[in-house]
């Protein structure tokens, strides 16, 4: 979505604390929340929630931020990124021109945020990449072997109309870029998930300009990885069009359960959630897939994760359903379609779109980015402090 200036937050204790965020959690109690509070630190005197709230806006100035995603605790040392730490990329550039982001900022939940600033103006994210290759898109992950997957869709003058192929770049983890990988079976990576077995990988992603999710193989050395076999094409048939506010619509939000070999999909302009059973073996492509879960709460879903409960979350980007007074929204529902729980991230539309879980047996972490005000913020349930250790503790 277009990124639009404007900022809600109040600063308190040092921390930028929005308390539209504070209801969010406040509702996800009653469900993924819920399941690993109840485990959580006793302690009766603390607060219940924790939470904080960075801009993501970079030195350069580049705006909207879209994919988000922690890096996991068996990440290896020696680089410019750490456990626990929260990468984000940026898909506009200090014009608000979509498509024409470069930047791939990191924030470290347990030090100091940054200060938000006007958009267009300087701020003081932490750059981790800086990509030739401009519109960095949703589709953001991590090998834990040490490298970061991002993909991109550029445009020259920001829609649609002057998009470029779009590619997958694979960075080290001292921000240097390893590798592109390229192929036609994939020309607008919007989004992807990644099955992680350390040397070797799938990265499946959603193409939002063909309709189709794609599945790549990858092997993965020490300091390179390799496309062992040419991808496979698992899905298709998801609506897509250009759009002339969102930029494009299409399979966007991606979620692999690995105990089913089951990928969810979050279809934006279908306006549902689908299913793709044998989403790791399969060589032909299904029609979609299963419909799991079609909701008049599902508003052009984007973001898609799997909850330590085993529900999904969704994040609405309203170009689908626009309700006015449920915008930005962030939606829980079960993996039988029972819809959970829905709060909201702002107050205005469009805010919305990339989310990311972080379990672990003594919290229960969950971020989002907002792409109005161009901030990341990262949720703690009570049971640890916001110490990088304790955020990538997973189980």
């Amino acid at each position: 979505m277009r990124s639009i200036e404007g900022s809600k937050l109040a600063v308190a204790g040092g921390r930028r604390k929005d308390m539209g965020r504070l209801a969010t959690v406040a509702l996800f109690a009653c469900g993924a929340f819920a399941a690993t509070a109840a485990s959580a630190d006793e302690d009766k005197g603390r607060f219940p929630l924790q939470f904080v709230v960075s801009s993501t806006i970079p030195s350069n100035g580049d705006l909207n931020p879209y994919g988000i995603v922690f890096v996991p605790k068996d990440f290896p040392s020696g680089g410019k990124i750490l456990p626990g730490d929260v990468l984000v990329s940026n898909f506009n550039n200090s014009n608000n021109l979509q498509g024409t982001g470069v930047t791939i900022i990191k924030f470290t939940p347990a030090g100091p945020v940054a200060p938000s600033v006007t958009a267009g103006q300087s701020g003081a994210a932490t750059t981790f990449f800086t990509s030739k290759l401009h519109g960095l898109t949703t589709a953001l992950g991590i090998l834990r072997k040490g490298f970061v997957i991002v993909g991109n869709l550029p445009s020259t003058d920001g829609t649609f109309n002057t998009h470029g192929p779009g590619f997958l770049q694979v960075i080290g983890r001292n921000g240097n870029l390893v590798k592109t990988l390229k192929d036609a079976k994939f020309l607008g990576p919007w989004d992807l998930a990644i099955n992680d077995e350390a040397a070797l990988a799938q990265v499946f992603v959603s193409d939002v300009v063909t309709g189709t999710v794609v599945r790549i193989d990858l092997s993965v050395g020490e300091t390179d990885v390799a496309v062992l076999s040419s991808p496979n094409v698992i899905a298709k048939g998801y609506a897509h069009h250009s759009d002339p506010n969102a930029f494009v619509l299409g399979p966007t939000g991606l979620a692999f359960d690995k105990r089913s070999n089951t990928l969810y999909v979050a279809s934006t302009m279908d306006n549902a959630i689908y299913s793709i059973s044998a989403a790791g073996t399969r060589t032909s492509p299904v029609e979609k897939g299963e419909l799991v879960f079609e909701d008049p709460h599902l508003r052009g879903p984007l973001g898609l994760v799997l909850a330590p409960n085993g529900d999904l979350i969704t994040a609405n980007g309203d170009a689908e359903n626009k309700d006015p007074t449920h915008p930005s929204g962030i939606v829980e529902f079960t993996k039988k379609g029972k819809f959970v729980v829905e709060s909201n991230i702002d107050a205005s539309q469009g805010g919305a779109f990339g989310i990311t879980v972080r379990p672990s047996h003594r919290a229960f972490t969950f971020a989002a980015v907002d792409d109005v005000p161009n901030t990341v913020t990262v949720f703690n349930v009570p049971g640890a402090g916001f110490s990088s250790t304790d955020v990538a503790d997973e189980q």
